[in-house]
This record gives structure tokens, C-alpha cells and sequence, in this order.
């Protein structure tokens, strides 16, 4: 098992990209704490996987804080809560939208940062892993300000693995292409059989990533197979940023 006793936070684990991580790090031995903003969501993927869940707004300073608290000392922490807008002209995304980008998809690596990288620098180890996307490599118009969140998820993760390094502790992301995942119908606009075959015709496999290959993938990079890798974003996309 790649990840036996390893303990494991999975930020926005209640569906989607982190239900799929939170599985297989359970399949591989780690104990999980599956932490989302939706309490039901959490408990069912918990109950599954024989985790813990946690309640959390990772945009919240109170919340993150209550997540450290309850999950003790851990081994692996992976930010994978995200959101979108919407695909619509730059002007016209809202205030509110462009806040809640920043504060979910980019405040809150900081605040789990600060939260967890002082105990990690104690024991000399720890594995952090962002969720960053094939849009902050290869972005998609009429979602740029997602795009751009997730270019800083990327630059984040490089800056943290350098300085980090030192203190035993690496840093990486996962950069996955649109998947079989609620928040699908947000990028394309709408679920059209039209729109997936103009979203699938960038993907030179030909399909949409799922969690179980964000699972495999996330397992890799969060093991001893990868402890010579850090500051990568690796792309599981099926091409497309070829």
C-alpha cells in the first residue's frame, strides 16, 4: 500500500475530483479526513471510505483553523476545493463571482498554508498538493478569470516548493482537464451534447478526466515513488495542453 498510515486531509472531498482522491488514498492505506463546506456530502464520502469528515469553509480563517485543530498532526494536504464562473465576457463576470474565485481558489491554499506548513517544518516532511487546472496553462476564453486563479495556483505551488524544500517538504499540482464532475455544466455553460463534443474535440484521448485518474494521479505524487518531485504540475488532461 503506497500510503499506509499516512493521515490525509482532501479539501472540497464531498464529490467530484476529491471524492475520487479521498478513495484511493483509503484504498492505499491513508487515513482520511474529508473536509467540505457540505456536512452531508463529507459523512457519506467518509461512511464509503471509513474516513472522518469535517465540515469546512477553506475560505475562512475560523474554519481552517477548526479543521487543524480536529485532524491533529497530518502527512498529506490536499487543496482541491475550486470554483468557477460561469462562461461569459470578461466585464461581465459579477464582483461577487470574482471574490469567490479568489477567496476559494487561491486564499484559501494560503490560509491552510499557514495553518499546516509550522507543523510540517516540526517534523521535518510533509506533502502538500493543489488542484490547479489545464486552464492556467492553456486557458479557455470566456473564463478568464477562472483561468487566471489557477495560473496562481501553479506560480504557488513552484514558490512554495523552492522555499519549502529545505524543511523536507514538497509541494505540487495536479493540473486536470474539464472531467465528469459537478462543476462541468459551470464550464461549459450548459450540458449539451453539442457542447461536451466541442469541449471532448481538445482532448486528443477523446475523453473527459474522471476522479479515479485524478485518484491515480494525486496517489503518485503524495507517496514515497515520487520523493524526489517537487514544484511540478503535472498535467492529467489526455493531451490537451500538447
Amino acid at each position: 500500500m503506497k500510503l499506509k498510515n499516512k493521515i490525509a486531509i482532501v479539501t472540497g472531498a464531498g464529490s467530484g475530483f476529491g471524492a475520487g482522491i479521498a478513495q484511493k488514498f483509503a484504498a492505499e492505506g491513508a487515513r482520511v479526513i474529508v473536509a467540505d463546506i457540505n456536512a452531508s456530502a463529507a459523512e457519506a464520502v467518509a461512511a464509503q471510505i471509513g474516513g472522518q469528515a469535517q465540515v469546512c469553509d477553506v475560505s475562512d480563517i475560523q474554519s481552517v483553523a477548526a479543521l487543524h485543530a480536529m485532524a491533529g498532526a497530518v502527512d498529506i494536504l490536499v487543496n482541491n476545493a475550486g470554483v468557477t464562473h460561469l462562461p461569459c465576457a470578461t466585464e461581465d463576470v459579477s464582483e461577487d463571482d470574482f471574490d469567490r474565485i479568489f477567496l476559494i481558489n487561491m486564499k484559501s491554499i494560503y490560509l491552510m498554508a499557514r495553518a499546516f506548513v509550522p507543523d510540517f517544518k516540526t517534523r521535518g516532511s510533509g506533502v502538500i498538493l493543489n488542484i490547479a487546472s489545464t486552464a492556467g496553462v492553456s486557458p479557455r476564453p470566456r473564463l478568464s478569470w477562472y483561468n487566471a486563479s489557477k495560473g496562481w495556483v501553479i506560480t504557488a505551488t513552484r514558490a512554495l516548493a523552492v522555499e519549502l524544500a529545505p524543511s523536507g517538504i514538497r509541494v505540487n499540482a495536479l493540473n486536470p482537464v474539464a472531467g465528469e464532475t459537478p462543476l462541468l455544466k459551470s464550464f461549459m455553460g450548459e450540458d449539451t451534447p453539442e457542447m461536451r463534443a466541442k469541449f471532448l474535440s481538445t482532448i486528443p484521448i477523446g475523453r473527459f478526466s474522471t476522479p479515479e485518474d485524478m485518484g491515480n494521479a494525486a496517489c503518485f505524487l503524495c507517496s514515497e515513488e515520487a520523493s524526489m518531485i517537487t514544484g511540478v504540475a503535472m498535467e492529467v488532461d489526455g493531451g490537451r495542453c500538447i
